[in-house]
Formats: structure tokens, C-alpha cells, sequence
């Protein structure tokens, strides 16, 4: 009998353990599968053999609960970039070496786009080396909502719904005082505005929070922002802002590049911050009135207990289906999400060759942003809608959440 192999990759969200769930669920009842393993801190763990046998410790419903309840990744997680196989064929073969060990037939690995990368490097490596007997599938992970060939990403909605409330939560608070003042609220998003375009959902009960949202599809222009602003000063005291982090000029540099001189990732990515922080400077001394800036950094990917339950039960199925395609030999692809119908909201799931899914980036459709590039369109609340609803039941331990964790391997 042949082993499964799991791992988790990129940054975390209040979903990927749910999919890790769905793998696991898979694994475990499975006839075919002897052994679930997972691997700490993604490809860097298969590499230094971080392997912990996850049978004994998610064999009962009260722990895959209790997983699906827990934010991040509970088998860790890394931002490492495999080199091309054909520059050096060290890690590919080390990594198979590990597989051998282990007995592994099936691998599933979690993640985004750059984890996406990943799976497309193994499989080809696999395919144009006679490995056929190792199937490798890619599950979607990314707060970000940004790979190509899914209606959406699992982890997504539960960011978009923490952002929503968030933003709902902010207005109240903002219009206590008679004083004209600006908030404004960083959302992350590098090339896709998905997370910041979700801060619309705020107004769905009634209220006006964000009174103006900008997203990186389209340039930025200062002098139109502080116009903008103006305009809502006119009309209310209190003018609440959410802009993404990777807004960019005309030019297509991000406007934050004049603070300071960023550093990249092991992708090539910039580091960003400080988008909201620069257009506080900007209002402050331009406008002269109140003005904060609020950055949500991690708070919008691991917000378990605002999460999207449709979100943590579309990422569970996610995770069964990208297991159970790969026992039935199945390799190089990645489990998508296709929608049917948004009213009703119905979906199913399908599988994607992941050449077209890897290092590509799926952003907001132009006409979804409105003519002035200050705020979205009814189409996107239509397409938001359905993500958030629902909500968990979560386990309490002395007044705070209790979570699942998975041990260090020896």
C-alpha cells in the first residue's frame, strides 16, 4: 500500500487547515492509503525530512473540528522557491529520495501561487523522469484571491468577511465625533485588489463604511485621492478610506517606493507596507485635518473566529477532492472551484492542468471598478455575497478560543 504526503505552503489563512482536514479525512478513510504524513514547514520540511505520522492524532471527528477551527498552518509553513530542475537537480532528488523513504504515492500540497510553482517543477520533474508512480496535486490556498482557473480561493471569503466587519465595526466607531476627520485602512493585496474590494461588503446593512475604496488594477492618482476626499469632507464629518497595499502611479510604481528602499522575497516580490501610513502624510498635510491610518496586516488571515463557514466548507471539500484525485492517479493538477449560479449560489469542483494556474495572476475585471477608480460595482457585491455567509460554531477554553496543534516532528 501506498502513503500520503501533505504539506502546507505560503502565508496562512483561517481556511488552510480546513483543506488540510478534507486531505486528511481522505487519507484516512481511503482503503488504499496506509499512512498520512505531513510535512512541517512545506517543501523545506520534505527536504530536511520533517515528516510526522498524522493517523493517531486526527483519527477521531473532534479533532478534525477542532483543526477546522484553527488559523494558520498547523503543519507550518515556508516561502521557498525550487530551483529550475534543470539547472540543478539536487532538490528534486533529494525530495523523491524522501518520498521513497516514506513510502509516499500521493502528494497534495497547499498553497498559492508560488506553492502552485512548486507543484508544477515536481510533476514535471516526475513526468519527464519516468516517475510515475508518485501523483502530485496542488490545493488552492491564498487570502488573495488571486490564481487563475478558480471562481475563488478557499481562505478568501473568511478574510473578506473579517474585513467587512471590520470595516463596519471601524465606521461606528469614526462617527462618534463632530469633527471632520479621515481614516484610513491598508488592506493587503500586492497585484490584486480582491481583499480591499471585499471592505464593500461593510455596507451591506445599511451603513456607508468605506465611503471610498482603491484597488491596484487601476493607477493611483494622489491629486485625484485628496479631490476625492474632499468631496466626502463636504458631505459628512467622518470619511473612512480603504486602499490596497499595492497601489500603484501611472508609472506602475507602487507609491510607497519613495519612503523608503524595499527588499524582496525568495519569490522576487516586494516587501510592502506603508501605503496607508504615506496617504495619512498626504491628508494630513494637504487637507489639514484629523487623520489616522490603520494597517490590518495578519489580523485579515487568521481571524478564525469571524470565519466564513461557506469558506471553511468549501476548503474541506477542496482538500477531499485534491486527495481523492491523486489516488486515482491523477498528477500535475490543481482542484478549482467552478460556479454554477450566484443566485441561487451553487458550485462544483474541477481539476486544472497546473500550467495554467502557476506564477499567473488573476485580478479584479476592469468593469467591476467604477469609472473613477474610487470604488467597485455592483457586480462585485454580487460575487462577495455568497463567500461570507454563515458562521462557525467555535470551541471556548476559559474564555478564549482553543485551537489544534500539531507536535514538532523529531
Amino acid at each position: 500500500m501506498k502513503n500520503l504526503l501533505v504539506a502546507q505552503s505560503g502565508g496562512p489563512s483561517a481556511a488552510i487547515n480546513a483543506t488540510l482536514c478534507g486531505v486528511i479525512e481522505k487519507g484516512l478513510s481511503d482503503k488504499n492509503i496506509d499512512k498520512v504524513y505531513g510535512a512541517q514547514n512545506g517543501i523545506m520540511g520534505i527536504l530536511a525530512e520533517r515528516i510526522i505520522e498524522l493517523n493517531s492524532l486526527l483519527s477521531d471527528p473532534q479533532s478534525l473540528q477542532l483543526l477546522c477551527q484553527t488559523p494558520s498552518s498547523a503543519l507550518g509553513s515556508c516561502r521557498m522557491k525550487l530551483s529550475p530542475w534543470e539547472e540543478s537537480a539536487f532538490e528534486f532528488e533529494k525530495i523523491i529520495s524522501v518520498f521513497r523513504k516514506y513510502h509516499i504515492g500521493y502528494f497534495i500540497y497547499i498553497g498559492g501561487n508560488d506553492s502552485m510553482d512548486t507543484v508544477q517543477k515536481l510533476a514535471t520533474y516526475c513526468r519527464l523522469h519516468n516517475i510515475n508512480d508518485i501523483c502530485i496535486m496542488g490545493a488552492p490556498k491564498t487570502i488573495d484571491n488571486d490564481l487563475m482557473e478558480t471562481d475563488h480561493c478557499p481562505g478568501f471569503g473568511s478574510a473578506a468577511k473579517y474585513i467587512a466587519t471590520t470595516f463596519s465595526e471601524i465606521a461606528c466607531d469614526c462617527n462618534v465625533y463632530a469633527l471632520p476627520a479621515v481614516t484610513i485602512v491598508e488592506v493587503m493585496g500586492r497585484d490584486a485588489g480582491w481583499l480591499t474590494a471585499s471592505s464593500v461588503l461593510g455596507r451591506i446593512n445599511g451603513g456607508a463604511a468605506p465611503d471610498l475604496i482603491y484597488v491596484c488594477e487601476k493607477p493611483f492618482s494622489v491629486d485625484r485621492f485628496l479631490e476625492d476626499v474632499r468631496d466626502k469632507l463636504a458631505e459628512k464629518h467622518a470619511v473612512i478610506v480603504a486602499v490596497s497595499e499595492g497601489i500603484k502611479n501611472e508609472n506602475g510604481e507602487y507609491i510607497t517606493e519613495c519612503l523608503q528602499n524595499r527588499t524582496t522575497d525568495a519569490f522576487g516580490h516586494k516587501i510592502l507596507a506603508g501605503a496607508a501610513r504615506f496617504l495619512e502624510e498626504v491628508v494630513r498635510q494637504e487637507i489639514g485635518c484629523k487623520v489616522r491610518s490603520v494597517e490590518l496586516n495578519l489580523m485579515q488571515r487568521c481571524a478564525s473566529h469571524v470565519a466564513s463557514a461557506a469558506d471553511i466548507y468549501e476548503s474541506r471539500l477542496l482538500g477531499m477532492a485534491a486527495a481523492d484525485y491523486a489516488i486515482t492517479g491523477e498528477t500535475g493538477k490543481m482542484a478549482v472551484i467552478k460556479r454554477i449560479s450566484t443566485k441561487p449560489y451553487r458550485f462544483e469542483i474541477g481539476f486544472v492542468e497546473i500550467e495554467k494556474i502557476a506564477n499567473k495572476v488573476k485580478t479584479i475585471p476592469l468593469d467591476w471598478i467604477n469609472q473613477e477608480g474610487n470604488d467597485v460595482t455592483q457586480e462585485m457585491i454580487e460575487y462577495l455575497f455568497p463567500l461570507i455567509q454563515g458562521e462557525l460554531p467555535c470551541t471556548y477554553e476559559n474564555g478564549v478560543p482553543v485551537h489544534f496543534r500539531i507536535p514538532t516532528a523529531k
